[in-house]
């Protein structure tokens, strides 16, 4: 299946696919049936450069662009392997990057660049607060040069195997704020020096090898210095971060997309039944060309997200977009291409039922697809809040 987005940045899409052949099925599928990290292939795609694009040259990076992220993620994902163990060291420097202090950005963005330090996780999400990032507890009260922090984070990926932590909490309780988006800030949070210092990580098994964990902070100090940007205004600061990373999400979903497409297109090809290939018949071909029609349009929307993120405009509206469509058409490949191989679909030396559950997390993470509808709903449309 070639379209446009094939296209883009071909030489890195060539060595992404030749790193990725190195890590075949039965790689993922060790690591799946023992909820594993896979090290040795975050180790390659670091060594490589391929998690540094977004870095600065200054700062030992490739200084390139979204498009070029979206096109390592796609790669990876359409070649059978996924990019969720390590996805997060593009993006979540960029607070740092954007907001950081000089002092702080030459100490960590170069480490973060080699892989000497990896800043994968990003401490948002908290039980009780969910999307509405407004109402997260977790709180971080100044005392001298250090803040302590004393609350709960949960869905925080990656925790386990990141050396930093970007943190979003409190640091003026909400009810004393003129917004509901004042007065919470970002803290760098060190792992290596926090766990079992006030820090605990607790992880959290579920349906695909994800690597997520619930985080608990019980006067956890973080010294003052690790504080970025002001304080206060946080809240902003991890915006730009949502969007990058809405888009390599949707990314990753087109390459979901075509793998699924790929796999079925290939197997109705070669399975046959009743003395012909199944793919002569249109119960079968029209829902795998339906799949590359949706996955088309929904590549052209991330295309234009991350392309507008490269040239610094306003791209909320349309990453959201971006990550719906994108996910939308994925989940649908996925059912599609299970139907397609039959019983096949299901055995785990095919990898449809591993990537099937894996794409399915997309339309609830990072923001659910109902979110997504509201926000066009009322920041678009002009309709009425409904909350």
């Amino acid at each position: 299946m070639i379209g446009a987005q094939d296209q883009s940045y071909p030489e890195i899409r060539e060595a992404v696919r030749r790193l990725c052949a190195d890590f075949p099925g039965d790689y993922w599928q060790r690591l799946d049936r023992d909820r594993a990290y896979p090290t040795e292939f975050v180790r390659a795609l670091t060594e490589a450069g391929f998690l540094s694009v977004l870095i600065p040259e200054a700062y030992g990076g490739s200084g390139l662009g979204l498009q070029a992220a979206t096109a390592v993620l796609e790669e990876i994902h359409r070649s059978g392997c996924n990019g969720g163990a390590c996805h997060a060291q593009m993006y979540t420097m960029g607070t740092v990057l954007k907001h950081g202090s000089p002092v702080q950005k030459q100490k960590y963005l170069p480490k973060v660049a080699s892989g000497e330090i990896r800043l994968q996780a990003f401490g948002v999400t908290e039980p009780t607060a969910g999307t509405d990032t407004t109402r997260i507890r977790t709180f971080a009260k100044r005392v001298g040069d250090t803040y302590v922090v004393n609350g709960q984070k949960i869905w925080i990926s990656r925790a386990e195997h990141s050396d930093l932590m970007v943190l979003l909490c409190r640091t003026t309780p909400r009810e004393e704020c003129v917004k509901p988006s004042d007065g919470m800030s970002v803290l760098l949070v060190d792992m290596r020096e926090a766990v079992g210092k006030g820090l605990t990580i607790r992880p959290i098994r579920t349906m695909l090898n994800h690597a997520t964990t619930e985080l608990f902070f019980d006067d956890l100090e973080v010294p003052a210095e690790n504080l970025v940007g002001e304080e206060g205004k946080g809240f902003r600061y991890i915006l730009s971060g949502m969007n990058a990373e809405r888009v390599l999400i949707a990314s990753e979903c087109i390459g979901d997309g075509r793998f699924f497409i790929d796999r079925a297109a290939a197997y109705a090809k070669d399975r046959s039944v009743f003395g012909r290939p199944i793919a002569e018949n249109q119960g079968v071909q029209f829902p795998i060309a339906r799949a590359h029609v949706q996955l088309s349009a929904a590549a052209e929307m991330v295309d234009k997200a991350a392309r507008m993120f490269d040239e610094g405009l306003p791209c909320g509206t349309e990453a959201n977009m971006a990550k719906m469509l994108a996910s939308e058409a994925s989940w649908y490949a996925a059912d599609m291409c299970v139907q397609t191989h039959g019983g096949f679909g299901f055995a785990e030396e095919y990898d449809i039922e591993r990537k099937f559950r894996e794409t399915r997390l997309y339309q609830v993470a990072p923001i659910s697809t109902n979110l997504i509808l509201s926000h066009v709903a009322t920041h678009v449309l002009g309709l009425p809040k409904s909350f």
